[in-house]
C-alpha cells in the first residue's frame, strides 16, 4: 500500500457522507476531537479532575 493521495481522500470522505449523511458528521467529529485530546492528555499524564455538576 502506498501514501493516500487526493482521490483516495475524497473517496474516502464520500463513503463516509453516504454512510451516516451530513447531520451526523459534525457529531462523529467532535466525538473523535474529544477522544483524540483525552488520549493525548492520558499519554502526557495530565489528569484533570472531572467537573461534578451540584444537584
Amino acid at each position: 500500500m502506498g501514501k493516500f493521495g487526493i482521490g483516495e481522500i475524497l473517496i474516502i470522505l464520500a463513503i463516509v457522507l453516504l454512510l451516516f449523511g451530513g447531520k451526523k458528521i459534525p457529531e462523529l467529529m467532535k466525538g473523535l476531537g474529544q477522544g483524540m485530546k483525552e488520549f493525548k492528555d492520558a499519554s502526557k499524564g495530565e489528569n484533570k479532575p472531572e467537573d461534578k455538576k451540584e444537584a
